[in-house]
Protein backbone atom coordinates (compact mmCIF):
# COMPACT_ATOMS: atom_id res chain seq x y z
CA UNK A 1 0.00 0.00 0.00
CA UNK A 2 1.58 3.20 -0.94
CA UNK A 3 0.27 6.80 0.89
CA UNK A 4 1.53 9.72 -0.31
CA UNK A 5 0.55 12.89 1.76
CA UNK A 6 2.27 16.58 2.02
CA UNK A 7 4.14 17.29 5.36
CA UNK A 8 2.07 20.40 6.32
CA UNK A 9 -1.20 18.79 5.99
CA UNK A 10 0.71 15.83 7.68
CA UNK A 11 2.05 17.71 10.66
CA UNK A 12 -0.76 19.46 12.91
CA UNK A 13 -3.34 16.92 12.84
CA UNK A 14 -0.15 14.63 14.25
CA UNK A 15 1.12 17.03 16.64
CA UNK A 16 -2.80 16.95 18.27
CA UNK A 17 -3.33 13.32 18.27
CA UNK A 18 0.41 12.49 19.43
CA UNK A 19 0.12 14.89 22.96
CA UNK A 20 -2.61 12.14 25.11
CA UNK A 21 0.28 9.21 24.13
CA UNK A 22 1.78 7.89 26.99
CA UNK A 23 5.77 8.05 26.91
CA UNK A 24 6.28 4.82 28.64
CA UNK A 25 3.00 2.09 29.15
CA UNK A 26 2.94 -1.23 29.78
CA UNK A 27 1.22 -2.43 26.72
CA UNK A 28 3.73 -0.68 23.76
CA UNK A 29 0.65 -0.47 21.15
CA UNK A 30 -0.50 2.13 23.13
CA UNK A 31 2.95 4.52 22.16
CA UNK A 32 1.81 3.83 18.62
CA UNK A 33 -1.35 5.86 16.51
CA UNK A 34 -3.84 4.07 14.49
CA UNK A 35 -3.75 5.14 10.91
CA UNK A 36 -6.13 3.97 8.48
CA UNK A 37 -7.21 4.65 4.77
CA UNK A 38 -10.45 5.10 3.86
CA UNK A 39 -11.97 6.30 1.03
CA UNK A 40 -9.38 8.85 0.12
CA UNK A 41 -9.18 9.91 3.71
CA UNK A 42 -6.72 9.56 6.29
CA UNK A 43 -7.63 8.53 9.77
CA UNK A 44 -5.06 8.88 12.63
CA UNK A 45 -6.19 7.25 16.54
CA UNK A 46 -4.64 8.11 19.62
CA UNK A 47 -5.42 6.44 23.00
CA UNK A 48 -4.60 5.79 26.60
CA UNK A 49 -7.79 4.04 27.17
CA UNK A 50 -9.17 6.88 29.41
CA UNK A 51 -9.39 9.43 26.75
CA UNK A 52 -9.49 8.98 22.87
CA UNK A 53 -8.19 11.57 19.75
CA UNK A 54 -9.29 10.70 16.22
CA UNK A 55 -8.70 13.26 13.15
CA UNK A 56 -9.61 13.03 9.15
CA UNK A 57 -7.03 14.15 6.79
CA UNK A 58 -8.13 14.33 3.29
CA UNK A 59 -5.22 12.57 1.03
CA UNK A 60 -5.03 11.49 -3.03
CA UNK A 61 -4.32 7.58 -1.42
CA UNK A 62 -7.09 5.30 -2.70
CA UNK A 63 -8.16 1.70 -1.18
CA UNK A 64 -8.22 0.66 2.17
CA UNK A 65 -5.94 -0.24 4.92
CA UNK A 66 -4.74 -0.05 8.48
CA UNK A 67 -1.46 -0.46 10.84
CA UNK A 68 -0.56 0.70 13.87
CA UNK A 69 3.11 2.65 14.03
CA UNK A 70 4.99 4.57 16.67
CA UNK A 71 3.52 8.11 17.37
CA UNK A 72 6.22 9.60 18.59
CA UNK A 73 8.77 8.63 16.23
CA UNK A 74 6.33 9.48 13.31
CA UNK A 75 5.58 12.98 14.77
CA UNK A 76 10.04 13.54 15.52
CA UNK A 77 10.26 12.29 11.61
CA UNK A 78 7.58 14.98 10.36
CA UNK A 79 8.76 18.02 12.37
CA UNK A 80 12.48 17.27 11.44
CA UNK A 81 11.62 17.21 7.11
CA UNK A 82 11.82 20.22 5.44
CA UNK A 83 8.54 22.96 4.98
CA UNK A 84 6.30 21.46 2.36
CA UNK A 85 8.20 18.12 1.99
CA UNK A 86 5.99 15.04 0.16
CA UNK A 87 5.67 12.29 2.48
CA UNK A 88 5.70 8.76 0.79
CA UNK A 89 4.27 6.02 2.71
CA UNK A 90 4.66 1.77 1.48
CA UNK A 91 4.04 -0.88 3.88
CA UNK A 92 4.57 -4.07 4.05
CA UNK A 93 3.55 -7.28 6.37
CA UNK A 94 5.27 -5.56 9.58
CA UNK A 95 6.99 -2.52 8.33
CA UNK A 96 6.28 0.65 6.98
CA UNK A 97 9.33 2.87 5.45
CA UNK A 98 8.99 6.71 4.63
CA UNK A 99 10.57 8.27 1.74
CA UNK A 100 10.78 12.09 1.54
CA UNK A 101 13.48 13.46 -0.86
CA UNK A 102 16.47 11.69 0.23
CA UNK A 103 15.21 10.62 3.44
CA UNK A 104 14.44 7.72 3.94
CA UNK A 105 12.76 5.84 7.80
CA UNK A 106 12.08 2.36 7.80
CA UNK A 107 9.59 1.78 11.20
CA UNK A 108 8.13 -1.31 12.75
CA UNK A 109 4.46 -1.51 12.69
CA UNK A 110 2.31 -3.79 14.93
CA UNK A 111 -1.38 -5.22 13.60
CA UNK A 112 -4.08 -2.78 13.40
CA UNK A 113 -6.41 -5.35 14.31
CA UNK A 114 -5.03 -5.23 18.14
CA UNK A 115 -5.44 -1.55 18.53
CA UNK A 116 -7.47 -1.23 21.56
CA UNK A 117 -9.93 1.44 19.80
CA UNK A 118 -12.77 3.14 22.53
CA UNK A 119 -16.25 3.09 21.24
CA UNK A 120 -19.00 5.35 21.41
CA UNK A 121 -21.25 4.76 24.29
CA UNK A 122 -24.65 3.59 22.88
CA UNK A 123 -27.59 4.33 24.72
CA UNK A 124 -29.26 7.69 26.23
CA UNK A 125 -27.17 11.14 25.39
CA UNK A 126 -27.39 14.54 25.82
CA UNK A 127 -26.26 16.67 22.86
CA UNK A 128 -25.20 20.35 23.24
CA UNK A 129 -24.03 22.88 20.71
CA UNK A 130 -21.26 25.76 21.70
CA UNK A 131 -19.00 27.41 19.74
CA UNK A 132 -15.24 26.48 20.24
CA UNK A 133 -14.37 29.93 21.31
CA UNK A 134 -16.95 29.77 24.53
CA UNK A 135 -16.22 26.55 25.28
CA UNK A 136 -12.54 26.90 25.50
CA UNK A 137 -13.18 30.44 27.31
CA UNK A 138 -15.12 28.76 30.13
CA UNK A 139 -12.63 25.73 30.29
CA UNK A 140 -9.78 28.46 31.26
CA UNK A 141 -11.83 30.07 33.83
CA UNK A 142 -12.15 26.74 35.89
CA UNK A 143 -9.61 24.40 34.94
CA UNK A 144 -6.93 25.94 37.30
CA UNK A 145 -9.21 25.27 40.45
CA UNK A 146 -9.00 21.71 39.91
CA UNK A 147 -7.00 19.33 42.10
CA UNK A 148 -4.04 17.80 40.56
CA UNK A 149 -3.74 14.45 42.57
CA UNK A 150 -5.96 14.56 45.36
CA UNK A 151 -7.05 11.40 46.64
CA UNK A 152 -10.36 12.42 46.55
CA UNK A 153 -10.67 11.35 42.75
CA UNK A 154 -13.52 13.08 42.03
CA UNK A 155 -11.85 16.16 42.23
CA UNK A 156 -9.50 16.09 39.95
CA UNK A 157 -11.50 16.73 37.00
CA UNK A 158 -14.44 19.56 35.71
CA UNK A 159 -18.13 18.70 36.83
CA UNK A 160 -19.81 19.52 33.80
CA UNK A 161 -23.93 20.05 34.81
CA UNK A 162 -26.36 20.23 32.51
CA UNK A 163 -29.04 21.90 34.21
CA UNK A 164 -32.73 22.86 32.07
CA UNK A 165 -31.25 25.65 29.81
CA UNK A 166 -27.48 26.10 31.70
CA UNK A 167 -24.34 24.32 30.79
CA UNK A 168 -22.79 24.63 34.67
CA UNK A 169 -18.76 23.93 34.79
CA UNK A 170 -17.21 23.76 38.19
CA UNK A 171 -13.47 23.07 39.45
CA UNK A 172 -12.26 22.66 43.28
CA UNK A 173 -9.61 21.63 44.97
CA UNK A 174 -10.95 21.94 48.62
CA UNK A 175 -9.37 25.09 49.45
CA UNK A 176 -10.84 27.15 46.15
CA UNK A 177 -13.66 26.87 43.89
CA UNK A 178 -14.50 28.18 40.46
CA UNK A 179 -17.90 28.22 38.77
CA UNK A 180 -18.81 29.80 35.39
CA UNK A 181 -22.05 28.82 33.49
CA UNK A 182 -23.58 29.58 29.87
CA UNK A 183 -26.69 29.78 28.62
CA UNK A 184 -28.24 26.61 25.91
CA UNK A 185 -30.37 27.42 22.86
CA UNK A 186 -32.98 24.81 24.16
CA UNK A 187 -33.60 23.03 28.10
CA UNK A 188 -32.56 19.66 28.83
CA UNK A 189 -33.27 17.23 31.33
CA UNK A 190 -30.70 17.55 34.34
CA UNK A 191 -27.47 15.29 33.94
CA UNK A 192 -23.89 15.53 34.99
CA UNK A 193 -20.15 14.02 34.80
CA UNK A 194 -16.83 14.65 36.39
CA UNK A 195 -14.86 15.42 33.57
CA UNK A 196 -10.68 13.46 33.86
CA UNK A 197 -7.92 16.77 33.81
CA UNK A 198 -5.80 15.64 31.02
CA UNK A 199 -9.17 15.88 28.74
CA UNK A 200 -9.67 19.10 30.37
CA UNK A 201 -6.09 20.02 29.61
CA UNK A 202 -6.29 18.76 25.72
CA UNK A 203 -9.49 20.30 25.22
CA UNK A 204 -8.22 23.43 25.52
CA UNK A 205 -5.04 22.96 23.79
CA UNK A 206 -7.18 21.50 20.66
CA UNK A 207 -10.17 24.02 20.50
CA UNK A 208 -9.97 26.88 18.13
CA UNK A 209 -10.81 30.87 19.04
CA UNK A 210 -13.48 30.48 16.37
CA UNK A 211 -17.16 30.68 16.18
CA UNK A 212 -17.02 27.11 14.68
CA UNK A 213 -19.87 24.89 16.37
CA UNK A 214 -18.61 22.05 18.79
CA UNK A 215 -20.76 19.49 19.75
CA UNK A 216 -20.48 18.04 23.45
CA UNK A 217 -22.46 14.76 23.88
CA UNK A 218 -22.86 13.42 27.82
CA UNK A 219 -23.63 9.84 28.78
CA UNK A 220 -23.42 8.41 31.91
CA UNK A 221 -20.10 6.93 31.37
CA UNK A 222 -18.49 9.07 28.90
CA UNK A 223 -18.81 12.64 27.02
CA UNK A 224 -18.23 12.88 23.12
CA UNK A 225 -16.46 16.15 21.80
CA UNK A 226 -16.40 16.43 17.82
CA UNK A 227 -15.75 19.82 16.30
CA UNK A 228 -13.90 20.53 12.87
CA UNK A 229 -11.94 17.20 11.55
CA UNK A 230 -11.53 15.80 15.47
CA UNK A 231 -13.98 13.54 17.49
CA UNK A 232 -12.57 13.49 21.66
CA UNK A 233 -13.76 10.52 23.12
CA UNK A 234 -13.41 10.58 27.36
CA UNK A 235 -14.28 8.81 30.30
CA UNK A 236 -15.81 10.70 32.83
CA UNK A 237 -14.90 9.99 36.70
CA UNK A 238 -17.07 7.41 38.90
CA UNK A 239 -17.68 9.85 41.77
CA UNK A 240 -20.06 12.48 43.57
CA UNK A 241 -18.67 16.44 42.56
CA UNK A 242 -19.49 18.44 45.63
CA UNK A 243 -22.34 20.66 46.12
CA UNK A 244 -20.73 23.77 44.75
CA UNK A 245 -24.26 25.69 45.96
CA UNK A 246 -23.35 25.08 49.33
CA UNK A 247 -20.34 26.70 48.80
CA UNK A 248 -20.81 29.57 47.08
CA UNK A 249 -21.66 32.75 49.53
CA UNK A 250 -24.49 34.29 49.07
CA UNK A 251 -25.14 37.87 50.94
CA UNK A 252 -21.44 38.97 51.68
CA UNK A 253 -21.97 42.21 52.66
CA UNK A 254 -18.80 43.48 52.50
CA UNK A 255 -17.21 44.49 49.29
CA UNK A 256 -15.59 46.28 46.75
CA UNK A 257 -14.29 47.06 43.91
CA UNK A 258 -10.82 47.18 42.08
CA UNK A 259 -8.97 47.06 38.75
CA UNK A 260 -7.85 43.54 38.13
CA UNK A 261 -4.32 44.71 36.97
CA UNK A 262 -3.30 46.63 39.90
CA UNK A 263 -4.77 44.33 42.71
CA UNK A 264 -2.80 41.75 40.45
CA UNK A 265 0.92 42.75 40.45
CA UNK A 266 0.27 44.14 44.03
CA UNK A 267 -0.04 40.60 44.99
CA UNK A 268 2.72 39.39 42.56
CA UNK A 269 4.92 41.91 44.09
CA UNK A 270 3.86 40.65 47.61
CA UNK A 271 4.09 37.18 47.59
CA UNK A 272 7.85 37.13 46.89
CA UNK A 273 8.35 37.41 50.44
CA UNK A 274 5.57 34.83 51.20
CA UNK A 275 6.53 31.55 53.70
CA UNK A 276 7.68 29.56 50.16
CA UNK A 277 5.06 26.34 51.75
CA UNK A 278 2.14 28.26 53.04
CA UNK A 279 1.94 31.24 50.56
CA UNK A 280 0.02 33.27 53.09
CA UNK A 281 -1.01 36.74 52.91
CA UNK A 282 -3.36 39.29 54.78
CA UNK A 283 -5.36 41.34 53.54
CA UNK A 284 -6.73 44.36 55.97
CA UNK A 285 -9.45 46.31 54.86
CA UNK A 286 -9.98 49.59 56.33
CA UNK A 287 -11.96 52.99 55.41
CA UNK A 288 -10.80 53.16 51.51
CA UNK A 289 -7.76 51.15 52.09
CA UNK A 290 -6.61 48.27 51.05
CA UNK A 291 -3.47 46.48 52.32
CA UNK A 292 -1.43 43.42 51.58
CA UNK A 293 0.55 41.73 53.86
CA UNK A 294 3.22 38.88 53.35
CA UNK A 295 5.67 37.83 55.81
CA UNK A 296 7.92 34.53 55.60
CA UNK A 297 9.95 32.37 58.62
CA UNK A 298 13.06 34.73 57.67
CA UNK A 299 10.88 37.38 59.54
CA UNK A 300 10.98 39.21 55.99
CA UNK A 301 8.05 41.27 55.38
CA UNK A 302 5.87 42.65 52.37
CA UNK A 303 3.54 45.14 52.46
CA UNK A 304 1.05 46.70 49.54
CA UNK A 305 -1.19 49.36 49.88
CA UNK A 306 -4.22 50.55 47.12
CA UNK A 307 -6.94 53.30 47.49
CA UNK A 308 -10.44 51.20 47.30
CA UNK A 309 -13.78 52.39 47.43
CA UNK A 310 -14.67 50.47 50.77
CA UNK A 311 -16.71 51.55 54.13
CA UNK A 312 -17.59 48.17 55.17
CA UNK A 313 -16.42 45.97 58.32
CA UNK A 314 -12.53 46.56 59.19
CA UNK A 315 -11.28 43.14 58.02
CA UNK A 316 -7.84 41.51 58.92
CA UNK A 317 -8.25 37.99 56.38
CA UNK A 318 -5.34 35.33 55.40
CA UNK A 319 -5.23 33.68 52.00
CA UNK A 320 -3.27 31.61 49.75
CA UNK A 321 -2.31 34.43 47.53
CA UNK A 322 -1.45 31.93 44.70
CA UNK A 323 -5.28 30.78 44.43
CA UNK A 324 -5.78 35.21 44.28
CA UNK A 325 -3.24 35.11 41.64
CA UNK A 326 -4.62 32.39 39.81
CA UNK A 327 -8.21 34.01 39.88
CA UNK A 328 -7.04 37.45 38.59
CA UNK A 329 -5.10 35.51 36.08
CA UNK A 330 -7.67 33.67 34.31
CA UNK A 331 -10.07 36.37 34.04
CA UNK A 332 -10.06 39.12 31.42
CA UNK A 333 -12.35 41.96 32.91
CA UNK A 334 -10.77 45.24 33.97
CA UNK A 335 -12.39 45.14 37.37
CA UNK A 336 -12.91 42.78 40.01
CA UNK A 337 -15.45 42.46 42.76
CA UNK A 338 -14.16 40.99 45.79
CA UNK A 339 -16.79 40.40 48.95
CA UNK A 340 -16.32 39.06 52.80
CA UNK A 341 -18.93 38.59 55.38
CA UNK A 342 -16.00 38.48 58.26
CA UNK A 343 -12.78 37.81 59.24
CA UNK A 344 -12.94 33.84 59.45
CA UNK A 345 -15.53 32.87 56.07
CA UNK A 346 -14.72 32.61 52.49
CA UNK A 347 -13.78 35.37 49.79
CA UNK A 348 -16.03 35.42 46.89
CA UNK A 349 -14.80 37.09 43.71
CA UNK A 350 -16.91 37.97 40.91
CA UNK A 351 -16.48 40.23 37.53
CA UNK A 352 -18.79 43.37 37.07
CA UNK A 353 -21.60 42.40 34.41
CA UNK A 354 -20.64 38.99 34.32
CA UNK A 355 -23.39 36.82 36.77
CA UNK A 356 -22.53 33.75 35.75
CA UNK A 357 -19.08 33.58 37.03
CA UNK A 358 -18.03 32.94 40.74
CA UNK A 359 -14.97 32.05 42.54
CA UNK A 360 -14.87 31.09 45.99
CA UNK A 361 -11.67 31.17 48.50
CA UNK A 362 -11.06 29.68 52.22
CA UNK A 363 -9.28 31.19 54.44
CA UNK A 364 -6.31 30.55 56.03
CA UNK A 365 -4.84 31.21 59.44
CA UNK A 366 -1.48 33.59 59.09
Amino acid sequence: MNIQINRETLLKPLTSVTSIVEKRHTLPILSNLLLEVKQNKIHLTATDLEMQISLTVDSATSGDFSTTLSAKKLLDICRSLPDNADINMNTTESRITLKAAKSRFNLQTLPAADYPVMTKTQGTTTMVVLAQRELKDLLKQVEFAMAQQDIRYYLNGLLFEIAANKLNIVGTDGHRLSFTSTELKQSYEKQDVILPRKTVVELIKLLDDSDDEVQIELASNQVNFSFANLKLISKVIDGKFPDYNRVIPVGHQNTFSVERLNVLLAMQRASILSNEKYRGIRMVLSNNNLKLISTNSDQEEAEEELEINYSGDALDIGFNVTYLIDVLNNTNSDQANFSFADANSSCLITIPNNPNYKYVVMPMRI
